[in-house]
């Protein structure tokens, strides 16, 4: 019995093994990353399966949905980490899994965490990452079986931040676009979100993002509450109560803002589940990826 145990582990490590190794990055600038300078010596991506840090070379995961239950929407998803790491087990590959279990097809996002010491401007390097992925998957969708017209991208903790900003500053192109995609997602899913920059923010990631010191203009826009319009996508936001890490109010806020911009969306708060829950809410039998699934279903995605 022991043997045959340690033959199906060793046969579950392979067959893990086998499948990471099937995913094949997609380099998201192959003829050179803008907005960068070279990096120091000792600035490395480091990581295990779980984490990415100080990541240079910006990719994007494809996990396609199996082409026999494949809904044509695709998902492009933005791990959190307070833009100092990624988190990209918890926030990545549980969530990309998911969807593909459901016909979606998606794509993690294994973007640059800001810098100064690899960027020319910090502030943007992210969100150029996340224009260029839903370009990339955009201009490819055919290749994939996507409807382009049903791409929408999901942020989680610092992610939801640089989701939220996605679909809130399309119009601010920050990416060689001369071809006219459109940088709009269709949908967003917010997990847990850092959405403000105000009073109510998650510090570490707002320093991170645009340092200890800003000017006040640079606080209101990427307060993203701030930038929500008529033309903002369908949300749909989940976050709990009792999150102690990003104050509750942020996805209040952002959901206050769509209400009073006619912007369709649902918001899903748990009574308890902290902060960095991913696809499971342990502290709860309620699963919001089924809510998720809901709303996608009922607004045509």
């Amino acid at each position: 019995m022991k043997k045959l145990i340690l033959t199906l582990l060793a046969f579950a490590a392979v067959t893990v093994s086998t499948r990471a190794q099937d995913v094949k990055p997609i380099l998201l600038y192959p003829d050179g990353i803008p907005n960068s300078k070279p990096a120091p010596a000792d600035y490395a991506e480091t990581g295990s399966k779980d984490w990415a840090w100080k990541v240079v070379t910006p990719t994007l995961l494809p996990y396609p949905a199996d082409k026999s239950i494949a809904t044509g929407t695709a998902v492009i998803i933005c791990p959190g980490g307070g833009y100092g790491g990624l988190s990209m087990d918890n926030e990545g590959y549980s969530l990309a899994k998911a969807f593909n279990q459901i016909g979606v097809s998606a794509f993690i996002l294994k973007y640059r965490l800001p810098s100064d010491l690899i960027m020319k401007d910090k502030t943007i390097g992210p969100l150029q990452d996340a224009q260029r992925a839903i370009q990339i998957v955009r201009i490819r969708a055919a290749e994939w079986g996507i409807n382009p017209a049903k791409i929408g991208i999901l942020g989680a903790s610092a992610g939801g931040h640089l989701a939220s900003t996605a679909e809130t500053h399309y119009k601010q192109v920050v990416i060689d676009n001369k071809s006219n995609i459109s940088l709009r997602p269709d949908f967003a899913i917010l997990m847990y979100p850092v959405i403000t920059f105000g009073d109510l923010t998650h510090q570490g990631s707002k320093d991170n993002l645009i340092g200890k010191n800003p000017p006040q203009q640079l606080v209101d826009l990427y307060s993203n509450e701030k930038q929500v319009t008529a033309d903002t996508p369908p949300t749909f936001l989940v976050m709990a109560e009792d999150d102690g890490t990003v104050p509750v109010e942020n996805a209040l806020l952002f959901y206050n803002a769509m209400v009073k911009a006619k912007v369709k969306g649902e918001l899903h708060i748990y009574e308890a589940g902290g902060h960095g829950f991913g696809i499971n809410n342990s502290k709860s039998k309620e699963k919001w990826f089924d809510w998720c699934k809901s709303w996608m279903n009922s607004n045509g995605f």
